[in-house]
């Protein structure tokens, strides 16, 4: 039997086309974006399609809901995205990205009806609608809320907006962060540098009358840095992204991202083979929180706890971790790369105490699994593009601060390992079973991190973590990554320095 697996990773695995900075652009597009990018300018919300009238648009939501169904929506998107990469040196890909499509669901009871157009007109968003009616032909109907436009709260702020960037300015940071990775060590060899920005317009519509209209800016800067001494190598990665606009670099500067990853690159040259074995675990603040992104954030998103399966099905209430750990997803935080004003139902964003002191207190709800469970939305619907339905996903989610401080947990722990780094992992959502591989680890040694070790990995079933969690650190801070889901997501994970009394380990030592 195959099982679904969902995976969180800390850099785009995008197929970059090879064009040269000066050269043309290629691009497959409709005839209707061919003007946007000989321009080559960001669009966003001023973009043809998206100003669309809402007479229009209730006609189509009218159309949706012919045959019957419970709920109705358009959603319209428009995105403009620059990407460029820089190994060696030397710039070896750019690309200009356009997209613009536009897609209409219908939901009737638990059935949904979706089909979307990349060429958005009122003739195609019409036959969208039909198509997407058929799931509703045996169904009741809901008659639609002539559409009204709403306001959310923002959570994204621009002091310097993308479209103002000149690409010079983006291939200086580039270059800076490039030669501060080579100054760092005469042992980091090469470096890698990816840049991508895009700015997202969308505009939902819905039976509810829910109509919404915003753009969502966001930055990745990936640094990669190889070391090698002659006897080791090592490949390591650092990585910045927000919603926010070129400010970003002002904030947090190309050169302090090089540094860390320079940093790792070096420190894990002498890294000895990893011990196996359950032993005590401590995992430094930041993106260590991916481990329970993976092991508890999928059992906690709601299309699971609907069908009835996962490690949480029926669990709300009742106490699943221990005292010390509590868990949120927020969708609030200020710019950060997992903030949304609105998810891609309209639905605003929002803090979500999901555990809190060890007690269960809800789930990560879309329009659909909140109606299944009868429970509220919780602005966690959203979609990778408008070729998809929305579904529960994350956004920012952490395990919030505790009461301890990070030095005094690791001088408590007199033999483990200590997780400064993780790449990546997967968790089977049914079962909560999950494996992670560590980039940058350490033994401890009587309470103090010691020799640095290679090809460790953490395995094990989320209910069983965060039980075994019994120190919280009070330094919470966050790492960027994609998240896959059938579709991917941007995220923050996040968490203080944390203590696991007893994780199987497996190692690479014989």
């Amino acid at each position: 039997m195959n099982e679904k697996r969902y995976f969180v990773r800390d850099i785009p695995r995008r197929k970059f086309l090879e064009l040269s900075m000066k050269g043309g652009l290629i691009v497959a597009a409709t005839p209707s974006l061919l003007s946007q990018l000989i321009s080559c300018k960001n669009q966003g919300l001023s973009a043809a399609g998206l100003n669309l009238d809402r007479e229009t648009l209730n006609k189509v939501i009218a159309e949706a809901l012919s045959k019957g169904g419970d709920f109705a929506e358009v959603y319209l998107e428009n995105r403009t995205s620059r990407n460029i990469v820089m190994e060696e040196s030397k710039f070896k890909s750019g690309l200009y990205g356009i997209s613009q499509g536009a897609g209409v669901r219908v939901i009737s009871g638990n059935k949904t009806g979706y089909a979307f157009t990349d060429d958005i007109n009122p003739e195609n968003l019409v036959r969208a609608a039909r198509v997407a009616s058929y799931v509703a032909r045996e169904g009741g109907s809901v008659a639609p809320v002539n559409l009204g436009e709403q306001k959310r709260d923002s959570f994204v702020t621009v002091q310097q907006p993308l479209e103002n960037i000149a690409d010079t300015k983006r291939i200086e940071i580039m270059q800076r962060a490039d030669q501060a990775a080579l100054d760092y060590d005469n042992r980091i060899k090469m470096a890698m540098i990816s840049y991508y920005d895009e700015i997202r317009g969308r505009v939902i519509a819905n039976s509810e009358g829910t109509y919404l209209r915003d753009e969502l800016p966001l930055l990745f800067f990936i640094v990669q840095t190889m070391s090698d001494d002659g006897k080791a190598r090592h490949l390591s990665r650092e990585r910045l992204s927000r919603h926010s606009g070129f400010e970003m670099f002002e904030e947090v500067s190309p050169e302090e991202v090089s540094r860390r990853a320079a940093r790792e690159a070096i420190a894990m040259l002498d890294a000895e083979e990893a011990p196996a074995g359950m032993m005590d675990v401590v995992m430094q603040n930041g993106w260590g929180g991916v481990l329970v992104h993976e092991a508890v954030g999928h059992p906690l998103e709601a299309d699971n706890i609907a069908k009835g399966i996962g490690a949480f099905t029926g669990k709300l209430g009742q106490k699943v971790a221990s005292d010390v750990f509590t868990m949120v997803d927020d969708g609030t935080i200020p710019n950060a790369r997992g903030t949304i004003n609105f998810d891609d139902e309209g639905t605003q964003s929002q803090r979500n105490v999901l555990i809190e002191k060890g007690m269960l207190k809800g789930y990560m709800t879309d329009i659909l699994s909140a109606k299944q469970l009868g429970m509220n939305r919780t602005g966690n619907g959203r979609r990778e593009s408008f070729r998809y339905i929305p579904i529960p996903r994350m956004t920012n989610t952490f395990i919030d601060n505790g009461d301890s401080e990070p030095a005094d947990i690791l001088r408590s722990t007199e033999k483990g390992l200590y997780v400064q780094s993780i790449s990546g992992g997967s968790v089977n959502p049914v079962t909560g079973v999950f494996n992670f591989t560590c980039r940058e680890a350490y033994v401890i040694e009587n309470g103090e991190k010691t020799k640095p070790v290679k090809g460790a990995t953490l395995i094990g079933s989320c209910l069983d973590v965060i039980s075994n969690i019994d120190a919280v650190g009070n330094d919470l801070d966050f790492g960027p990554g994609i998240c896959g889901k059938g579709q991917s997501a941007e995220v923050d994970a996040g968490q203080p320095t944390v203590r696991i009394r007893g994780i199987n380990v497996g190692g690479s030592k014989a």
